[in-house]
């Protein structure tokens, strides 16, 4: 197995934009339209279990955390809700549209202390050394260049500071084209980018797993 996840890992490493079939229903306005509909779905809190997850993130008041492609803004009232009015709440995106509903939903839930920023393929742009939790929620399957956006998280972090990957499995999804790798692979990949993993375990029955690193 660990064969394997070293073997993907290299071809990762090997080719940009590695996540083109994933991301395939991102690259029109109507496209990511649909997608964001389906991100801020009624049902999703039963699926996602926001709550569990906060719990699992050992969020303080007062400390920094960023929802590293925050899409529509799903977990920011959680997690600005966990860190309180004491800490900041930092959602990071790549595309404006999903930028700009994830800014709509804030406002209306009367969030504040939450920054925006609009990152790109290879940066989350976080502050240097700001950050005390990277969240990277359904996101990191959609990374065309893991190896770059990794480099900027880790210049994000505080020392010590952690990151917290959660996805989806790719065995057993349903398109397994859309998830490029599976869990061990992911952590053989994140540890090649100044991280040391901290635990892998189910999140979800079946469907994700939490991986937590530290920054080294």
């Amino acid at each position: 197995m660990r064969l394997i996840a070293l073997a993907l890992l290299a071809a990762s490493l090997a080719w940009p934009q590695v996540a083109a079939d994933a991301n395939k229903g991102y690259r029109t306005e109507e496209g990511r339209a649909r997608v964001a509909a389906t991100l801020g779905s009624h049902d999703r809190e039963a699926r996602q279990k926001p709550k569990e997850l906060i719990a699992r993130l050992g969020l303080a008041q007062g400390m920094t955390v960023a929802d590293i492609g925050t899409g529509v803004g799903f977990m920011l009232p959680y997690l600005a809700e966990a860190v309180g009015a004491p800490g900041k709440v930092i959602a990071e995106d790549i595309f404006p549209d999903f930028l700009a509903k994830a800014k709509e939903n804030a406002a209306a839930k009367g969030l504040n202390g939450v920054e925006f920023i609009h990152g790109t393929e290879r940066s989350a742009k976080l502050p240097a050394g700001s950050t005390d939790i990277a969240l990277i929620l359904d996101a990191y399957h959609h990374f065309d260049y893991p190896a770059d956006m990794l480099a900027s998280i880790h210049a994000g972090l505080k020392p010590g500071g952690r990151l917290v990957i959660v996805d989806f499995y790719k065995r057993g999804f349903r398109d397994p084209a859309h998830i490029r790798l599976d869990d061990d692979a992911v952590a053989a990949e994140v540890q090649q980018h100044g991280f040391a993993l901290v635990e892998s375990k189910p999140f979800t029955p079946d469907s994700q797993y939490m991986a937590i690193f530290r920054k080294k």
